[in-house]
């Protein structure tokens, strides 16, 4: 089973940028498919970007689509989270995750390896 480790996550103001990184150890990264999650307070946890194995095909959902963009480097077993223009409603914890559905999948359900989250904060 795959373990997964999330840095990057902080206090940024809004109109700024983070880029998360996920760290992945104890598999084949690249076997899996990898996703970025998040949760904001009093909310349920969503899906915000998916990318496939190799990395040719992503999921974005529409309301990061064109400041959000997910990336992979197989040879460092990493995924990442570049987020840009960033808004006070982009605030959550933001969750990465491995699932071995293939081609691509962004469905909750499908993520069976979960990182502990890190916390993204947009706020002046």
């Amino acid at each position: 089973q795959v373990q997964l480790v999330e840095s990057g996550g902080g206090l940024v103001q809004p109109g700024g940028s983070l880029r998360l990184s996920c760290a992945a150890s104890g598999g084949t990264f690249g076997d899996y498919v990898m996703g970025w999650f998040r949760q904001a307070p009093g909310k349920e946890r969503e899906s915000v970007a998916a990318i496939s194995r190799g990395g040719l095909s992503t999921f974005t959902t529409d309301s990061v689509k064109g400041r959000f963009t997910i990336s992979r480097d197989n040879a460092k077993n990493t995924v990442y989270l570049q987020m840009n223009s960033l808004r006070p409603e982009d605030t959550a914890v933001y969750y990465c995750a491995a699932s071995l559905i293939y081609p691509l999948t962004h469905s909750e359900v499908d993520f069976r390896a979960w990182g502990q989250g890190t916390q993204v904060i947009v706020s002046t």
